[in-house]
């Protein structure tokens, strides 16, 4: 083989196992690391997963010391992303998850969303000798995402207020000079190497009243896992903001109000408990009951739409909820992985009544708050946006 070959065929060797070696010439791998990153990949793929028959070539074992050194080598040989699909698919393959009750092995694991939602999913059975470094695994996943999007966030939808407050007889010290004089320019007087303000632009007084009220309702099925760990960061991020009112609720077949702990999304995300059954209308009843000024508030309802309870009645209330001036968006997740299952029924019907239904990514989020709290059109924008999915 000349050089080019022998690389691919080391990397088809690596897809493949050893099963593919005849296929390759019967060349096994020399290298030491490659040798190692094939017994990585063995143990977990080898074995056909929990639906395969017969017994696994490879293996974790099912005891933590193993798993703990298979962490180890799969993060000494391969990139962070590589990583996190391989913790993952440890988990739904080999039925891992009572192990990562151990502190031990939570320690050598590599933290990201999906394995935040594994953890918050095992809360109720989370042994107190787990819990400090689970909440140490949450927290750094926290805080990487509020790194990700808070700045972004505060931008747009301050800047969504401040064009919403911006008055045109403003007092000498709310004139925004820059727009003014831009507006202005026409009447720009070289003789004087001045402009004429006929129309003065500027924004309202920065007063600590509340401009909008924002409602987030999120639906605790173990589908929506990421779409939970991400709504709660925007929903601490947005609670920071003085000039919103945030709330923030969850629920399955029950309601529970998180809008004390959003100081705290670590809280916050302790505080749900995903998987269980759903009843989007009894969330929504809810959520009704805490809008005050429907005029000022932007309801979000993030669910896949499987609807356990009454399916007319949530239609009934969303209705009603448009009727009385609030805004509505249903996001069918708020995640990376794009467009997930949902009812296709119940977003169509939604769509009817004018109430756009669609998934987003975290990134894009801000965006759509800063266009939903302006008051524009969120549907077309859906459309153009290049991350969101209808």
């Amino acid at each position: 083989m000349n050089e080019i070959d022998e690389a691919q065929g080391r990397r088809w060797r690596l897809v493949l196992g050893s099963a593919g070696e005849a296929g390759l010439g019967g060349g096994g791998l020399g290298n030491a690391d490659d040798q190692a990153m094939d017994r990585a990949l063995g143990a977990l793929y080898d074995s056909g997963g929990q639906g395969g028959s017969g017994r696994r070539s490879g293996g974790l074992g099912g005891s933590a010391p193993q798993v703990s050194r298979w962490l180890g080598d799969i993060r000494r040989y391969f990139p962070s992303t590589v990583v996190e699909v391989m913790q993952r698919d440890a988990v739904d393959r080999l039925n891992l998850t009572e192990l990562l009750l151990e502190p031990e092995l939570l320690e050598a694991v590599e933290p990201d969303v999906h394995l935040v939602g594994t953890l918050l999913s095992l809360n109720r059975v989370m042994p107190e000798t787990t819990k400090a470094t689970a909440r140490m695994v949450v927290e750094k996943v926290v805080k990487e995402i509020e790194r990700r999007i808070a700045a972004a966030t505060v931008a747009a939808v301050g800047g969504a207020l401040n064009r919403a407050a911006r008055v045109s007889r403003p007092r000498l010290r709310d004139i925004d000079w820059d727009r003014t004089i831009r507006k202005n320019l026409a009447n720009y007087l070289p003789e004087h190497r001045t402009v004429v303000p006929e129309r003065l632009v500027g924004y309202g007084r920065k007063a600590q009243a509340v401009k909008r009220d924002v409602v987030l309702a999120i639906d605790q099925s173990g589908s929506m896992a990421s779409s939970v760990v991400y709504a709660s960061v925007f929903g601490a991020v947005l609670a920071s903001m003085r000039s919103l009112r945030t709330s923030l609720v969850v629920f399955d077949t029950a309601v529970v109000d998180l809008t004390e702990k959003l100081a705290d999304p670590v809280e916050v995300l302790f505080g749900t408990q995903l998987g269980g059954g759903t009843d989007i209308n009894r969330a929504i009843a809810y959520s009704q009951s805490q809008i005050t000024r429907p005029a000022d508030t932007l309801f979000v309802l993030i669910s896949d739409l499987y609807e356990g309870g009454v399916r007319a009645e949530m239609l009934r209330r969303i209705r009603a909820m448009k009727e009385a001036g609030v805004q509505v968006v249903v996001l069918l997740a708020l995640s990376d992985e794009g467009a997930p299952a949902y009812d296709r029924d119940n977003a169509a019907a939604l769509t009817a009544l004018g109430v756009p239904a669609f998934a987003c990514t975290p990134d894009r989020f801000p965006d759509l708050l800063a266009v939903a709290l302006d008051r524009g059109d969120v549907g077309a924008w859906a459309h153009k946006a290049l991350h969101c999915q209808t």
